[in-house]
């Protein structure tokens, strides 16, 4: 397997796939394409999305297409179970405090994911009942559930034991069952269930994972939830939930480790217009045409500095 180029795709809900995407076509447009030179794809939450849609063989200016055009109606939607109107939910102030409990109470990473674990678990009791809803959801972005023919990994979270996990294909588990499980954030979506185990977000053990990249000679990180100001407020929508989840492998020491490895790391985040089309609800879905209309712009201001690095 060619160890040439390592492409990891973070999460940052629907503005951040949108913004992933618009990244990639923008490169594309001006001469670098991701698709084709991605030796490795990893993919993490909103992420995991992005990479089955950039593996699926589906033209990335087709995804941006997708990416740009209206949020979908209701009418068009995943079809709730008899008499379910919309997916059961926590309030959002209730999954922020619960989540910034458990990052007070936390000695370690470990601990993190263990909390975020039991508190996905314990939330089924009132969500659980749109499971197959969210699957359902999660299959209409794809054109099928077999794996990419190219390296693809997807990561979650065993939920009962805090476990970091990592779907690659090798193993019965569909595609369309690793991404929902890497999407599965606690207590705003349910427990993914995989062979009798639940699964949460591969971002409560860290947005990128970009780790998993080690031994790659180039590794381009696409990180939507890097690069926001400091002082952006924690009580609004995903950055609320953001700031109080405390990430746990923080993405400067990843890069950092490969880079002392030997790798040559890209790391992109968003810029300024980026981050305003995104706005502070990054799971909102109105947010998706902005956010990767502005990708694509930055995708093409960045193309400069990555054409070197195609092998």
């Amino acid at each position: 397997m060619d160890r040439n180029l390592a492409l990891v795709l973070g999460g940052g809900g629907a503005a951040g796939n949108a913004w992933e995407i618009g990244v990639v076509a923008g490169l594309a447009e001006a001469g670098f394409d991701l698709t084709r030179e991605a030796d490795l794809m990893i993919g993490t939450s909103a992420g995991a999305t992005s990479a089955a849609q950039l593996r699926s063989g589906v033209p990335v200016s087709d995804l941006l297409a997708s990416a740009l055009a209206p949020p979908p109606s209701q009418a068009s939607s995943p079809t709730p179970a008899a008499g379910e109107t919309r997916p059961p939910a926590l309030p959002l102030p209730e999954i922020v405090a619960r989540m910034r409990a458990i990052s007070e109470a936390a000695a370690s990473a470990d601990d993190i994911a263990r909390g975020m674990g039991e508190f996905g678990l314990a939330a089924d009791a009132v969500i659980g009942a749109g499971a197959a809803l969210r699957r359902a959801t999660v299959a209409a972005r794809f054109t099928g559930d077999d794996w990419p023919d190219r390296p693809t990994m997807i990561t979650a979270v065993d939920a009962h034991t805090g476990e970091f996990t990592v779907f690659d294909g090798t193993d019965d588990t569909g595609l369309v069952d690793a991404v929902t499980a890497s999407c599965a954030l606690p207590g705003l979506v349910p427990t993914h269930v995989i062979g009798g185990r639940h699964y949460i977000d591969g971002g409560v053990r860290s947005s990128e994972n970009a780790d998993l990249a080690a031994g790659y000679d180039v590794v381009v990180i696409l990180a939507p939830l890097s690069g926001r100001p400091e002082d952006a407020d924690p009580g609004r929508g995903f950055e609320g939930l953001r700031r109080s989840r405390a990430w746990g492998t923080e993405l400067s020491g990843q890069v950092d480790a490969l880079r002392e490895a030997g790798s040559r790391v890209e790391l992109v985040v968003p810029d300024a217009s980026a981050r305003a089309a995104m706005g502070a609800n990054m799971m909102n879905p109105a947010a998706r045409a902005p956010a990767a209309r502005a990708g694509y712009d930055q995708g093409r201001r960045e193309a400069t500095r990555f054409r070197p690095a195609c092998p």
